[in-house]
């Protein structure tokens, strides 16, 4: 029964990846950090509202050193929040666009990608290595507190205000350089 337990996260994890947006190759697969925004995910994913106002939760990610931090940590400035995993073909398109944005909202939005790997650290660090990502950095929360907790599938992106506060989130891939993705963050 325990064996059971600690399977039904991971079986809804692995169920769970948004598959909206076509797969290229393989899930794991390393998309360059300049690659085009042509070959980028279509311009976006399902915008909910239904939580704005709900404060940001308190779940613990780390870095690759194992040092932890919280969402309150961020608080004074907005902060993206991607949920994404290495083995999730629509998070790891994403991934360049998200890249950009953190370059270009530097000092105005904190960009957080926090992977929901179950090998952390081990399967992200290599994947940031390989896309050449230099903005972004690989967090990790292997223990799926963000996914289950929160009840979302990957990729999931969640905006929280200064105030650590939920503005909205999006359900799916998106384009995050994009105009949509623009109008959306002009929000906080």
């Amino acid at each position: 029964m325990r064996s059971l337990i600690l399977l039904l996260p991971l079986a809804a994890m692995v169920g769970a990846c948004d598959t909206q947006t076509p797969a290229d190759g393989q899930a794991n697969a390393v998309a360059p950090a300049n690659e085009s925004t042509a070959a980028a995910p279509a311009a976006g994913g399902k915008v909910d509202r239904s939580h704005k106002g709900e404060a940001a939760p308190d779940y613990p990610f780390a870095d690759p050193e194992g040092v932890k931090k919280t969402l309150a940590d961020y608080r004074g400035k907005p902060v993206l929040v991607n949920l994404w995993a290495t083995w999730c073909a629509p998070c790891v398109k994403e991934m360049p666009t998200l890249e950009a944005l953190a370059k270009r909202e530097s000092g105005r939005i904190e960009v957080l990608t926090i992977s929901q790997d179950l090998d952390g650290p081990a399967k992200v660090v290599p994947y940031f290595k390989k896309a050449g990502f230099t903005t972004i950095e690989p967090w990790s929360e292997s223990d799926l507190r963000f996914t289950t907790g929160m009840g979302v599938n990957l990729p999931t992106t969640i905006l929280y205000d200064k105030d650590g506060k939920e503005v909205w989130r999006v359900a799916g891939a998106m384009e995050w350089t994009g105009d949509e993705a623009k109008a959306l963050l002009g929000e906080v």
